[in-house]
């Protein structure tokens, strides 16, 4: 089944078109990777996606025409994005951020919170801490968990592993690929190009507004454009 399909989107800020007829695809199970450049355009295309740019084009999810719903509703149906810098709320305590992140739902809030700390048991062990006081990597790990607490069909991830050290950054995509195993559809917008194609199954390079690619993930990383703008040096001086 087709989880998401996005036709020739458009999304300008003024007389700026920062994407440019992108059209891609999410089925359902898929993890896919948007790698490029900071500015190439993925934040805006995620946005716009989840209803919080204005936008140009067609986009469908779970078989159904999303183009003219508001954000809340995009959400309501399965849609969920972790945006980047997490946005979280700072003065409130890591069981309230949940709290807030359950409001509106139909499942048993203590049940779902129950799981978010089986899950990352650095959380709970922080529950009342609030959560400007947490590190970079439990921030992470609570901006996640509010998007997780919902369900979602799609979930959509903008930048995961900026700012984290690491050691951190390895286990937040080990957390990704968790995810993505138990059944969630995920869209991951990366620019550590390599370690996200590495989880991924297909994955899309966009520059400057434009996508191309989506082919298989591992055919990717060996691709030679990849390398020289991302990697460093080419796939064959890797050998």
């Amino acid at each position: 089944m087709r989880m998401l399909e996005v036709q020739d989107l458009n999304v300008r800020y003024g007389v700026v078109r920062a994407v440019l007829d992108a059209s891609l695809h999410v089925d359902e199970g898929e993890l896919v990777v948007v790698v490029g450049a900071n500015g190439a355009g993925k934040s805006s295309l995620l946005r716009a996606v989840v209803g919080l740019n204005k936008h140009r084009g067609q986009i469908e999810f779970g078989g159904r025409q999303i183009t003219g719903l508001r954000a809340e509703q995009r959400v309501k149906r399965g849609l969920t994005l972790v945006p980047e810098g997490r946005h979280i709320f700072g003065r409130m305590s890591v069981l309230e951020n949940l709290q807030v992140a359950h409001w509106g739902a139909t499942t048993n809030l203590a049940a779902e919170i129950a799981g978010v700390f089986e899950r990352f048991p650095r959380l709970e062990e922080r529950k009342h801490q609030t959560a400007a006081t947490l590190s970079g990597g439990e921030q992470q790990m609570l901006a996640l968990s509010r998007a997780l607490i919902r369900h979602p069909r799609l979930l959509m991830l903008d930048e995961p592993s900026m700012g984290l050290a690491p050691k951190i950054v390895a286990q937040m995509f080990e957390i990704i690929e968790e995810i993505n195993a138990a059944g969630t559809s995920v869209l991951l917008i990366e620019q550590n190009a390599r370690m996200a194609l590495s989880i991924a199954h297909r994955g899309y390079l966009m520059e400057t507004g434009t996508l191309s690619g989506g082919g298989d993930a591992r055919v990717m990383l060996e691709d030679e454009r990849l390398h020289e703008a991302y990697f460093g040096k080419s796939a064959e001086a890797e050998d």
